[in-house]
This record gives structure tokens, C-alpha cells and sequence, in this order.
């Protein structure tokens, strides 16, 4: 059995994430996405809700799970008996960086094979933090992120959307959710 490990901080999950999480289901007979607990980022959500949101909206593709996880990623993948980490790239400067993440797994860990796959299209321009900016600004997120995630966000930016309404004197519009 051939078990893919997609790792990420997924801060929070999006549609570009999940057509990552559904191509490589077709590949691997199980995909774990694998959220890290401390990524040196700035975080919206913890580690629960991050896997919370990623569980939801993966939840309709038949062979995939999602967990914590901390330390390394090659510890991890071991630990689940994996044989192949997933990446997804957007463009060159993701390439640049997946390629120096993937020499430095592979000296860790040359066990491990990775297994890179293009964004499609309509969701390379797409990144958790300029999901966050958007929501941030009450913008639409709409076929950028599952409904369940955009209220998330506002939940999280709700204080900042209400201070931005109230200097608006009340005239703000959140299309976060498209309603």
C-alpha cells in the first residue's frame, strides 16, 4: 500500500490545497494531509482548528485523512508507515523553495520520495495568506476556500471587520461568504 503524506501549515486549508488532496488521492491508495503544529508563520488558527477545517473539507475524498503533527516531517512520515510526501507548487518561487526543502528531507530521510504537483490553474494565484489579507479586508472569498472555512475567517476577523465598519460609519460590506 502506498500511503502520501501532504504536509502544511494549511492556515487555513484552501480549494488550492484540496485539488492538491484530490489529485493525489487518485494516485495513493491514502493521502494523509499532515498539519503542522509550529510553523514559523504567523498563525490565524490553532493546530485543531487548522485540522478541524482541513477534516471538513476533505471529508468527501474517499481515501484521504487528516492529522497533527510536530517535529520533523520525515519523522512523521515514517511514523505513519509512508512512502511519499506530497507538495504542491504555484510557481518558480515555490519551486525554488520546495526544491531546497526537498534536498534537505532527502538527506534526512532518503527513504522518502516526493511527489510534486502543479496547481491547477485556476488556483495558482491562491495562498493562505493572501486568503487571510482578503478576509482581513471583507473581501469575497468565493471558489477561493470552502464556505465552512470562510466563516471561519470572519469569525477570526469579526473585531477587525466591526472597528473597519464603525470607521465606515456603518457603510462597510462584507462579501467574505457571498452573501
Amino acid at each position: 500500500m502506498t500511503i502520501a503524506v501532504y504536509p502544511g501549515s494549511f492556515d487555513p486549508i484552501t480549494n488550492g490545497h484540496i485539488d492538491i488532496v484530490r489529485r493525489a488521492s487518485s494516485l495513493f491508495e491514502s493521502v494523509i494531509v499532515a498539519v503542522y503544529d509550529r510553523p514559523e508563520k504567523n498563525l490565524l488558527f490553532g493546530v485543531d482548528e487548522r485540522v478541524a477545517l482541513a477534516r471538513t473539507a476533505i471529508r468527501d475524498i474517499p481515501n484521504s485523512s487528516v492529522q497533527g503533527f510536530s517535529g520533523l516531517v520525515v519523522d512523521f512520515i515514517h511514523r505513519m508507515q509512508a512512502d511519499v510526501m506530497i507538495r504542491g507548487l504555484r510557481a518558480n518561487s515555490d519551486f525554488e523553495r520546495e526544491f531546497e526543502m526537498a534536498l534537505m528531507n532527502h538527506s534526512l530521510a532518503p527513504d522518502i520520495e516526493l511527489v510534486c504537483l502543479m496547481t491547477s490553474q485556476k488556483y495558482q494565484f491562491i495562498s493562505s495568506s493572501v486568503i487571510k489579507e482578503v478576509a482581513r479586508l471583507g473581501g469575497s472569498l468565493v471558489g477561493m476556500v470552502p464556505p465552512h472555512v470562510a466563516e471561519a475567517l470572519v469569525t477570526k476577523y469579526a473585531d477587525y471587520i466591526r472597528e473597519v465598519e464603525k470607521r465606515a460609519g456603518g457603510q462597510y460590506n462584507n462579501r467574505t461568504t457571498g452573501a
